[in-house]
């Protein structure tokens, strides 16, 4: 089996509009939750919301293209094009485009899309949609431009796992590449889904905050929605060096299980699944991890049984880990999740940072774990997990190792 390595990422979000400046709005502890715009709030008891703060969207494609691409396409391709520029490889050249693979995770797909539809059919009384609708809301529809956009002929499609789509998508990815179904990869998560609608559905689940997200922390009132877009360039070991390429890190093992219990509360037991299928397919031990980016969504249920699982998988090594949840600062980007949430795993690795869990401000006795609190902790990263938990009880647990050149 092949080894696999990152050698290119991207990324658009609530705390920047490039890989780095997201990274470095973590180091920071910056909140990228703000009060919600770009349309009117109305009858919304929930007022904030981790928006991407691109005005201009539309300034990256030509006018040609534009009308066929929802803003969950937009979002995985600036991404991409970010994640492929840093990874300098040319698909162009000889048949890379066959040998290379498409693996998007997404939630909810073309959301603005299906609410543009739906108040020109019932809102409006009009019996004409756009033409494009289905081929703009359509989950694969992001997979497929990114396709498209690097001519990219390998294995191409969208995997739909509510708040694990992109562990599960980085995941399926890596299990391409190590059985030589092919040597690249872009693979990731994008999400683009704060409408009035979906955030109105997700009000009446009463599980959203209405101040800010606080992970594990004792006042802790829920989550906050976010939206962007996360993409990597994977490739086999191999490849990467035999072109000289910069290897970011190594994706090294992933862990899937599911709950098979409830479509909403959590399971400590699939979460454990998960993390220690992780760490059997990377090879690790518990004691190898320093570092786990938490699924940590800001609930009471979650938090609570996400500890329990690190408690049942590590044991007494569970006192010894650094665990932040990155989603305090970026919100909750449900398919995208885990692809911004592995950015911060690398970034940990390469800086030797581990960043916060902001908002924290009252211990809870059921969440005693180290969360890095409040600002970022200076840490070497030799290997960690990032956690993906969703409705439905689906679960997919990443492990990332450093690279040291072996």
């Amino acid at each position: 089996m092949h080894r696999v390595v990152i050698t290119g990422m991207g990324c658009i979000g609530p705390l920047g509009l490039d890989a780095a400046s997201t990274w470095q709005g973590m180091r920071e502890g910056r909140s990228g939750v703000r009060p919600i715009t770009g349309f009117a709030p109305g009858a919304l008891r929930t007022r904030i919301a981790a928006q991407v703060q691109d005005t201009d969207l539309a300034r990256h494609f030509d006018a040609k293209r534009l009308p066929l691409l929802d803003p969950v396409s937009q979002f995985a391709l600036i991404a991409a094009r970010e994640a492929v520029a840093q990874s300098g490889l040319d698909f162009t050249a000889g048949s890379l485009g066959d040998r290379t693979a498409v693996i998007l995770g997404t939630a909810v797909g073309g959301e603005a899309t299906r609410e543009e539809a739906s108040r020109r059919l019932y809102g409006e009384n009009n019996p004409r949609v756009h033409p494009f609708t289905i081929i703009r809301l359509m989950a694969n529809a992001p997979a497929s431009q990114l396709s498209m956009e690097f001519g990219l002929r390998g294995p191409s499609f969208a995997v739909a796992s509510a708040c694990a789509s992109a562990n599960h998508a980085m995941g399926q990815a890596m299990h391409m590449l190590r059985h030589g179904v092919a040597q690249v990869a872009l693979t990731g998560g994008t999400e683009a889904s704060l409408s009035l609608a979906v955030i109105k559905a997700w009000e009446a689940m009463r599980v959203l905050a209405d101040d800010v997200c606080s992970p594990f922390s004792k006042q802790r009132r829920g989550l906050v929605l976010g939206e962007g877009a996360g993409i990597f360039v994977l490739e086999t070991l191999e490849h990467a060096q035999a072109r000289g390429a910069t290897i970011l890190a190594e994706l090294a093992g992933s862990g899937m299980s599911s709950d098979a219990t409830d479509i909403v509360l959590p399971d400590a037991g699939g979460a454990a699944r998960a993390m220690q299928g992780a760490l059997a397919d990377a090879g690790l031990a518990p004691e190898d991890i320093d570092y786990i980016n938490a699924h940590g969504t800001g609930t009471t249920a979650n938090d609570r049984t996400e500890t329990r699982a690190i408690r049942q998988v590590f044991g007494a090594h569970a006192d010894a880990l650094a665990v932040s949840s990155t989603k305090s600062m970026h919100g909750h980007l449900l398919g995208a999740a885990g692809a911004i949430e592995l950015l911060a795993v690398v970034g940990a690795m390469r800086e030797s940072l581990i960043p916060p869990t902001i908002n924290y401000t009252e211990p809870d006795p059921e969440c005693d774990l180290d969360v890095v609190p409040n600002v970022a902790r200076a840490r070497p990263v030799r290997a960690a997990l990032s956690n993906s938990f969703a409705f439905g009880g689906m679960n997919a647990a990443i492990a990332v190792k450093r690279w040291d050149g072996v």
